[in-house]
């Protein structure tokens, strides 16, 4: 082997080696690389979200701290009810009930949870939940991966959302990555907790 074959051996050798601790930096470079705090009844961005009647969604970590992992936030609901059954195409969802009474339905599974319970519903997999008790209902929400779901909701507390026909909600709904399947769901108190 002559010298400068074997030189650019050892440069293509050493390039390739770096380049997963390369790619790790760069994923570093979009994290945010410190701490951060979110106080009680506070927004990440002190902009909490408000949409669908009197609800308020506080972001906890935004999609933007995480590179797009993941989307937690705080929903205060005060009126009773939900979202239609829905999925979405690569988004986990998980809920855990800080206070008031919900009922879900994830799949053909049906429950009811209250302040310490939390619920997991798998992406693909149709879901809607209803908060089903007088007075104020909160939760603690994630999506991960984040997807779109946190610009999908600041879009429905701008009124974005609102003034679109009904199929340019539809398409609204695909870009942002979840589907409508169904209604919302109706709140029976009779069913059984599982």
């Amino acid at each position: 082997m002559n010298r400068n074959t074997f030189l650019n051996a050892c440069l293509s050798a050493g390039a390739f080696l770096a380049a997963p601790f390369t790619l790790l930096a760069e994923i570093k470079k979009k994290r945010v690389d410190k701490g951060i705090r979110v106080l009680a009844g506070k927004d990440r961005f002190d902009k909490p979200q408000s949409l669908m009647e009197g609800d308020v969604f506080y972001t906890k970590v935004s999609s933007k701290d995480t590179n797009g992992d993941i989307y937690i936030f705080e929903s205060t609901r005060d009126r009773m009810g939900g979202p239609p059954l829905h999925y979405h195409y690569e988004q986990d969802e998980w809920w855990y009930i800080l206070e008031g009474e919900f009922l879900f339905k994830v799949g053909e599974e049906t429950f009811t949870a209250k302040a310490g319970d939390s619920i997991f519903g798998p992406r693909m997999v149709p879901h809607a939940f209803a908060k089903t008790n007088e007075g104020i209902g909160r939760l603690l929400m994630a999506f991960q991966p984040a997807g779109k779901m946190e610009e999908h909701f600041k879009a429905l507390s701008e009124g974005i959302y609102s003034k679109l026909s009904a199929e340019e909600k539809h398409k609204f709904r695909q870009n942002n990555g979840f589907e409508v399947v169904g209604p919302a769901l109706t709140i029976d108190k009779s069913l059984p907790q599982k």
